[in-house]
């Protein structure tokens, strides 16, 4: 034997160097932080639930809550930057040669170290100033308790400079950029007002160029309210009282819910039924593929998750029908968010929280235009299915009855929902929490899909996603501020008021406004900062509020299949291995039919108002 190899240590014994396992310690230690954050955010609504039945509850638990929301959407932010997967455009830097890509992406790292830095250093004022010494949370000050904010910031300020580039020295370059926000404030602070327009100009630049949108959007509403005399601490204060509010809670754990599904195989249970019940059906496998996906976005809000679990199951079932591989695509492209009208879908909730609308009116409102958008599909994919001669299964009513036994529990989901909400057994929140419940049962104790072991993989794959849509909307809620300050929507009003007399005129430009809104934004930080500009100019023309929404809505679930931001292309293109403008262009034809749709639903009120009326 070697003498060297005989006296070498075996791997476990290896000396580690220290760097590595302080980085593996803190990245444990983040991982384990946002998992309990997720578990309380889950316990404590659903035990309030269960004491309620005995008269009884928890004293200030909807607090406690909405408050974890706050440190959880920071948590989840930080993990969202470690694995550099915040929501960004970057067409730009996927089509130039390799060496300007490297200084684009300098540019757009640096430029969000900048950005987060401001924010932090914001959010430590607000902290600090905007809370009294006796305002507690339990034992907690909600200083303390703020103090989560300019530390999350922080941490995500170095690790966009991190991703920023290869290397320590573009890495420590891009930390340079982290003094420009206050060389600006303070040594130019009377010359921002005359910036302002260039400075936006870089800051939409940096957005093309790979910039995370959160930071875009943060560094916008900095550069508005600071140039308008405004202190950049109502930003954070903003992110707070949309945070802590109410309803917020159920986008973590709708999400979660939707996420422990998809790590199971409801979605294979969901497709062995429907293709059971609709596979007798001209283009039957089609329809089931639309109302599959359907169900699993309700869960996910169009995160593009329906399409990563169920894709290539669902592409593979219908390339083995006879159904053509543009047409599969396609079909699968469009369904990723069809089901975005559907209860409990985050997008609808959340408009209903920014535009004061009652959200069981909205989700009332949207169940006839959803059917309408899945109608639309269906038929497309019926008539491909007729042209291609696709294979159609045998009427089969043991098969239907076995299937339908297996998948009865993803089945009854949404009717517990739906009952417990509209009856209003429990509250939203509390809904949610229930969903999560009842997930994690079928999963791991009915059907045994998901053992205990998994359940930190499951809350470590959904938390990047909620961190990175609760932290958009954080920054967006800034930027909104802003705009309803400045009394831009009520001046929009007033001028399409003087210039546009015909509601129907300016419902076809809204459609148009929305259509190129969803082709740049993403439906949350659009509801964000859109909706508090459309609904003064609405309610000008006399349109019903749950009806704008609708309208709203329907426009932004086309952004997910419209360039450059439709995400749904580039998750179709990596999931179904074809380039992105073969992926364009196999989802046109069912985009179009999306947009009649969509203009019917705008121009026949009825389809949303007849079950509120």
């Amino acid at each position: 034997m070697d003498r060297d190899n005989r006296f070498r240590r075996p791997p476990f014994m290896q000396r580690i160097p220290l760097v590595t396992r302080v980085h593996r310690i803190l990245q444990s230690s983040e991982d384990h932080f946002a998992i309990v954050l997720l578990a309380l955010i889950t316990l404590l609504p659903t035990i309030e639930v269960i004491l309620r039945l005995f008269r009884t509850g928890l004293h200030s638990s909807a607090e406690y809550v909405t408050h974890l929301v706050l440190a959880i959407t920071f948590a989840g932010g930080i993990l969202t930057s470690r694995q550099n997967r915040h929501l960004s455009l970057s067409a730009i830097t996927t089509s130039v040669p390799r060496q300007w890509a490297k200084w684009l992406r300098f540019f757009a790292g640096g430029i969000a170290t900048a950005i987060c830095a401001a924010l932090s250093a914001a959010s430590f004022s607000f902290a600090r100033d905007g809370f009294s010494p006796d305002q507690r949370l339990g034992i907690l000050p909600l200083q303390w308790i703020g103090m989560i904010m300019p530390a999350g910031f922080a941490i995500m300020a170095f690790r966009s400079s991190m991703a920023a580039a290869d290397r320590w020295r573009g890495r420590l370059g891009s930390m340079l950029f982290a003094a420009i926000p206050f060389v600006l404030s303070t040594w130019f602070a009377p010359w921002i007002p005359g910036l302002v327009l260039p400075l936006a100009a870089i800051l939409i630049g940096a957005a093309v160029c790979g910039t995370p949108i959160f930071a875009v959007l943060g560094g916008l509403a900095l550069l508005f309210i600071q140039a308008n005399g405004g202190a950049a601490a109502v930003i954070p204060n903003e992110a707070y009282s949309m945070l802590t509010g109410p309803v917020i809670p159920t986008i973590p754990l709708f999400t979660f819910a939707g996420f422990i599904l998809s790590e199971g195989k409801s979605g294979e249970r969901l497709v062995r039924f429907f293709q059971a019940l609709l596979g007798v059906l001209p283009g039957g496998l089609a329809v089931m593929a639309v109302v599959v996906c359907a169900f699993f976005t309700t869960f996910t809000g169009a995160s593009g998750v329906t399409i990563l679990a169920l894709g290539g199951l669902l592409a593979y079932m219908l390339s083995q029908a006879g159904y053509r591989t543009n047409v599969t695509t396609g079909l699968l492209t469009a369904s990723g968010s069809i089901g975005l009208l559907f209860p409990p879908s985050l997008p609808v909730i959340l408009y209903g929280v920014v535009a004061h609308v009652n959200i069981r009116h909205l989700f009332a409102g949207g169940l006839l235009p959803g059917l309408v958008m899945v109608g639309v599909i269906s038929i497309l994919g019926i008539q491909a299915g007729v042209i291609h001669k696709a294979t159609r299964a045998s009427w089969n009513l043991r098969e239907i009855l076995s299937t339908g036994r297996a998948a009865l529990g993803e089945l009854l989901l949404p009717v517990v929902i739906i009952v417990l909400f509209f009856s209003g057994a429990t509250t939203l929140v509390e809904t949610g929490a229930i969903a999560v419940c009842y997930s994690l049962i079928l999963v791991m104790a009915v059907h045994r899909d998901v053992r205990v072991k998994d359940l930190s993989r499951v809350a470590l794959a959904c938390l990047p996603i909620i961190g990175g849509v609760l932290v958009i909307l954080s920054a967006a809620n800034g930027l909104s501020y802003y705009l309803v300050d400045a009394e831009i929507p009520m001046t929009f009003a007033s001028w399409m008021q003087q210039h546009i007399s015909s509601k129907y005129l300016f419902l076809l430009l809204l459609n148009c406004a929305l259509l190129v809104t969803g082709c740049f934004m993403d439906i949350f930080s659009a509801t964000m900062v859109i909706v508090p500009l459309i609904v003064p100019m609405a309610a000008a023309y006399g349109i019903n509020p749950v009806h704008l929404g609708i309208i709203f809505l329907t426009n932004l679930e086309l952004g997910y299949l419209t360039p450059p931001v439709g995400l749904n292309l580039f998750l179709a293109s990596y999931r179904f291995n074809q380039p992105l403008a073969m992926v364009i262009k196999n989802v046109i034809p069912f985009l179009l039919a999306l947009i009649a749709a969509v203009l019917l639903i705008t121009y026949v009120p009825w389809i949303t108002t007849c079950l509120i009326d």
